[in-house]
């Protein structure tokens, strides 16, 4: 009788995992990885999804796309936050325990941007402040984008350039993001900003802009991933949320955000950046 007994309970262990793959829950093993990013990520994220989901056996959805990502993981609606590092969000976030340590993954840019004809010869120059120094000179017109990250590499770039003076050819039309774009096109000037949301810009409404300035380093921009932190927020797939963020590190996925290009731009404008971790995290 006892072995009776013993058997069957081993044949109902065994029938467990036969149907459910583990003794976890099954509602576990399929649960949505939720993630709240800014609205430029998306490019490069989104043809990543369906391989984390072939090598982890659970799907990732994007939840939530805008100017505040951290919002949304404070109501226990995300897993994992995608953000630039220099957000405003991402220190009261981690500080205030919302989110664990934030892991650099990829950095985009902005760019130097400008009329195809090109008056100062500014084109495919690695160095931004002498494409500066030769707007200046040659007196091309350029249109400030006052953006406060836009704003801040201008004035390095200026500085760098030896501190030409603002004449007529620098327009400071109180304007920035996609307003200073338009502004530079109606010009014919050049303009700093960001990559992704400029070629978005210009799918919508044709501007006779084009990227002319990408390769400096001081253009890149370093984005972070954060972990939702499950002991602030109940509800957070936490386990689901490592799962993506080890995912974006892996050498692997690394290599494909290198090798991401877009259909209508040639040069690189997604920079991995996981080296900028401990390496063996």
């Amino acid at each position: 009788m006892k072995r009776m007994k013993i058997a069957f309970l081993a044949g109902a262990v065994l029938a467990c995992v036969v149907i459910h793959g583990s003794f976890a829950p099954a509602a576990l093993q399929t649960r949505t990885v939720r993630l709240a990013m800014v609205n430029v990520p998306d490019d490069v994220v989104r043809p990543l999804m369906p391989e984390f989901s072939r090598q982890f056996g659970q799907p990732a959805e994007i939840v939530y796309m805008g100017n505040d990502p951290f919002a949304v993981a404070r109501e226990g609606k995300a897993d994992l936050v995608i953000a630039h590092y220099g957000h405003e969000g991402v220190a009261p976030f981690v500080t205030g325990g919302f989110g664990l340590w934030p892991h650099a993954v990829f950095a985009n840019q902005i760019a130097l941007i400008g009329p195809p004809s090109d008056p100062a010869h500014v084109r495919g120059l690695a160095d931004a402040a002498e494409a500066m120094r030769r707007i200046a000179a040659t007196g091309s017109r350029f249109v400030v984008n006052n953006s406060a990250g836009n704003r801040y590499v201008e004035d390095i770039l200026w500085t760098r350039a030896g501190s030409p003076a603002k004449g007529d050819w620098y327009l400071d039309r109180h304007s920035q993001g996609p307003q200073a774009a338009r502004d530079a096109a109606k010009q014919g000037a050049y303009t700093l900003w960001g990559v992704p949301p400029f070629l978005r810009l210009k799918r919508q409404s044709p501007l006779d802009l084009e990227p002319l300035v990408t390769a400096d380093s001081i253009f890149q921009r370093i984005m972070v991933a954060i972990v939702v932190n499950p002991q602030k927020v109940s509800g957070v797939h936490d386990a689901g949320a490592e799962a993506f963020q080890n995912f974006l590190l892996a050498p692997s996925t690394q290599a494909r955000i290198s090798a991401f290009r877009y259909q209508d731009l040639s040069q690189q404008v997604w920079w991995p950046a996981g080296r900028h971790n401990n390496a063996q995290e």
